[in-house]
């Protein structure tokens, strides 16, 4: 019995020693993480949504859909219930070949530009060839007369191909002397009616009409081109046209006298157009250099107003009268520093292939145009209209809000007798109906639940048709669903049904729309539906087999409660694709503090660097929400960090990493990581330096660290500005923020810094100014400045990744690559070449 008791208690010693071995961490896995480059993306993922190309003459649509096999083309005809391929590509392929001489085969056409014509009888496309013409070009007569001969080089060029395709006796043409279109010269701004052009010049408004605009396509220098200045009172920075960010010294020296676009709102019969027109002459310049332009570095000088700063742009709206040429100012001054939003009108889906598509204001008349006007502090936006013949200005909608206000587009019915407007002024986005002399008809929908867009509207039946989010009971409520409703409020319908996330793409009779589904979890689908929600036929699924062939998986979607106890966030988990429950993973989460959106896909996505492919070097990578980080949920919600941009969404990160570490046993919330790009390049910083004993390593790219030098109008917007009157009724704006740089001093972590050097969004100061408040609290830190490169890091983001994902991986799994070269980039270079 004695003996029986010893080896029970020498087996219970050995389990309990088992137990408390530490897990295994898992080796940095670099093979996995390269065979989901962004290039071998492109070959294991195609099509993932059907687009739909409405037809004009009809309610048909076309479509093309790739997947491992190759592009095919489709036909639909709703009311008949028919999918049909537009063409046979084995016969099409074979007849192109025969046509041209360059070899095709069904899989490899590379058609583009494809379009209707004669009565939707037949199909017109282009092709460009994978062959080249060579050519001989002289290099000049220089060298020659010095004794060295001519340098001769080939130049190559494409052929392109013009077909035409008769869809009732499937026949192909080739067209020989088919001209192509001239484009429109991007400074040209053409009038609807195609009479004459508008375009800027030495910072005025000029036009030509059509024989010489003509004329200038075929030879922009050409001497008998006549032009007219229409405008004398441009000056630099209080311009007609043309300016902006992107253009350095040697640039705007170089196009000084050229001409340059105007960006105006049309009405629809061409008489009149309308323009916003900017006064930046008292707004501060700000500069980034290119140190790798040649021959010389370049200074690019650009206006741009910081948070609460005095020297504000000031907005003038102008309506010009073809006919007369005058000019009017509409006077709509209320707010002191507002802004003015001119209202564009809807583009129809069946132009989105018309090769010229005019932008027209959102009346259907030349007498009317409306406009929104917004007070720097954002808390009073103004929905009104402009008569144009008198400037009288009308104030239909105010909106009042103790935060910022947000609005979207109104729907105008009727040519303006009523129109739809959304609001959050009952906590929640939602339609209301209006007279068109801005009386309040009703509240169309109502409820805990957030009204995105209006994707249609039946004026015959008075049904509108909008997608929104947080109405079905137990579900993810960022997921969004169309539904329809009657002006009166009545008849609310879910038309999409199902736990996904459903984009719906609606024909302008508001009678058929093509629904994309997804998660992040499931494989994409497309379907056609009747304007009832009837299923009318399945279209597509996508064809993920080859990257599911590579080992790909699934992420998991997850809940946590938020750091009150109370709010649910809704995040995704990404594992590696050898995930091994035994080992223990450091979790590393990719964060976006908002408030215009949260990093948190809710449909499948094939861009996967920043999660799904960072996780396979060996982490449990998330993404999760936090209050105050998204619009389409309550007002509350997304107005959370109102007052305290730089901490409001940090403890609800650090909350739910440790909930799912208490969830899981594989998650080792001792090595915690962060990282994020912009906003969340802010963000993990930020956690850094306000959880210093949790979070342990962050990489920060393009943080706007300091706020105080960051845009204005994100800035006041999301944080706050305050207004301040005093006696005799003048206007000041009071601000202030907490920045990165103010508690440098409590890093205790491994931090990297990046930025671009000529970002001319996030402006490099933002992370050189934290780097020097790190330099000065004697911090070892890390930074990397992107050479040349903008905001978004361009064509270094592979090398980016690699960057990345070694400081993790040393940092949080002890080990990296630490060889001079990256040997998977070269090898995915040579696998494109």
């Amino acid at each position: 019995m004695k003996q029986t008791l010893l080896v029970l208690s020498s087996l219970f010693f050995c389990v309990s020693l088992l137990a408390q071995q530490p897990r295994p961490t898992p080796k940095p896995n670099y093979e996995l993480a390269a065979r989901f480059s962004p290039n071998r993306m492109d070959n294991m993922v195609f099509s993932t949504y059907v687009d739909p190309h409405w037809l004009k003459e009809s309610q048909r649509f076309w479509y093309s859909y790739s997947t491992s096999n190759g592009e095919q083309y489709y036909i639909v005809d709703p009311a008949r219930g028919t999918k049909n391929v537009l063409f046979d590509n084995v016969k099409m392929a074979a007849d192109m070949s025969r046509l041209t001489g360059d070899p095709f085969d069904a899989k490899h056409m590379y058609i583009r530009n494809l379009e209707f014509i004669n009565d939707e009888t037949a199909i017109r496309f282009e092709v460009t060839s994978k062959l080249v013409e060579e050519e001989v070009e002289e290099d000049g007569d220089s060298q020659e007369k010095e004794g060295q001969g001519r340098n001769r080089k080939p130049k190559m060029e494409a052929k392109k191909w013009y077909f035409e395709y008769d869809l009732n006796t499937r026949e192909l043409t080739l067209l020989d002397d088919y001209e192509e279109p001239t484009e429109d010269a991007d400074w040209a701004n053409v009038s609807p009616d195609r009479s004459y052009v508008l375009f800027a010049r030495n910072h005025n408004l000029y036009w030509m009409d059509m024989e010489n605009y003509e004329k200038a396509l075929e030879d922009e220098k050409d001497s008998t081109i006549v032009e007219h200045q229409w405008t004398e009172d441009g000056v630099e920075h209080f311009s007609y046209g043309g300016g902006g960010r992107g253009v350095d010294n040697v640039e705007k020296e170089k196009d000084k006298d050229k001409r340059k676009r105007v960006y105006v709102l049309w009405s629809p019969d061409s008489k009149k157009f309308a323009m916003n027109r900017t006064d930046m002459r008292e707004v501060k310049d700000l500069w980034v250099i290119n140190n790798t332009a040649n021959p010389r570095p370049t200074l690019e000088t650009y206006k741009y107003h910081m948070p609460g700063e005095k020297e504000a742009p000031v907005e003038e709206v102008a309506v010009f009268d073809w006919e007369s040429k005058e000019k009017m100012v509409i006077e709509a001054d209320t707010f002191k520093d507002q802004s003015v939003g001119l209202l564009r009108a809807p583009r129809l889906a069946k132009n989105r292939d018309d090769e010229f598509n005019p932008t027209l204001w959102l009346a259907g008349t030349s007498d009317r145009l409306y406009f929104t006007r917004t007070s720097r502090d954002l808390k009073r936006i103004d929905f009104c209209v402009a008569n144009t013949e008198t400037g009288e200005v009308t104030t239909l909608v105010e909106e009042r809000l103790n935060i910022y206000v947000e609005t979207r587009t109104p729907y105008l019915i009727n040519d303006g007798e009523q129109f739809i407007w959304w609001s959050e002024r009952d906590g929640w986005g939602h339609w209301y109906l209006y007279n068109g002399d801005g009386t309040l008809v009703s509240q169309i929908t109502s409820g805990p639940y957030h009204c995105e867009s209006i994707e249609g509207f039946d004026e015959a039946r008075n049904m509108l048709y909008f997608e929104a989010n947080a109405k079905e009971e137990g579900e993810d409520p960022y997921l969004s669903h169309l539904y329809r409703v009657r002006l009166d409020g009545t008849g609310l319908q879910l038309l999409t049904p199902g736990d996904y996330n459903h984009s719906a793409s609606m024909n302008d009779e508001a009678t058929y729309f093509v629904n994309n589904f997804s998660r992040v979890d499931a494989t994409p689908s497309s379907t056609l539906h009747d304007a009832t929600g009837r299923k009318i036929m399945d279209l597509e699924t996508a064809d993920l087999s080859k990257l599911h062939e590579a080992g790909y998986q699934f992420p998991e979607p997850y809940t946590v409660k938020a750091a009150d106890g109370i709010t649910d966030l809704y995040g995704v988990m990404y594992k590696p694709y050898d995930f091994d429950s035994t080992k223990s993973y450091p979790i590393i989460a990719y964060v976006y503090p908002g408030p215009q959106t949260e990093a948190v896909n809710k449909t499948f996505s094939a861009r996967m660097d920043r999660t799904d492919r960072l996780a396979q070097m060996g982490f449990i990578v998330i993404t999760i929400g936090n209050r105050g980080g998204h619009p389409s949920r309550s007002k509350w919600y997304h107005s959370y960090g109102y007052g305290n941009l730089r901490d409001y969404g940090l403890a609800d990160k650090k909350v739910a990493i440790e909930q799912l570490a208490d969830r899981y046993d594989f998650i080792d919330d001792s090595k915690v990581g962060i990282f994020g790009h912009s906003g969340g390049g802010f963000m993990s910083t930020a956690a850094m330096l306000v959880y210093p004993d949790f979070f342990k390593v962050a990489v920060s790219s393009a943080g706007n660290h300091e706020n105080n030098i960051y845009n204005r109008w994100w800035s006041e917007k999301h944080h706050g500005v305050k207004e301040v009157t005093d006696d005799d009724g003048n206007v000041t704006f009071e601000y202030d923020i907490d920045k990165n740089s103010e508690i440098a001093k409590n890093l205790k972590g491994k931090l990297l810094i990046c930025h671009g050097d000529v970002d001319n969004n996030v402006h490099p100061a933002n992370t050189i100014r934290l780097a020097q408040a790190l330099i000065r609290a004697n911090k070892r830190f890390d930074f990397f400045l992107f050479p040349g490169q903008r905001h978004g890091f361009g064509s270094m983001n592979e090398y980016f990744f690699w960057l990345r994902a070694d400081y993790f991986a040393e940092h949080l799994l002890g080990e990296s690559r630490t060889s001079t070269d990256m040997l998977y980039m070269n090898r995915d270079k040579a696998m494109n070449r």
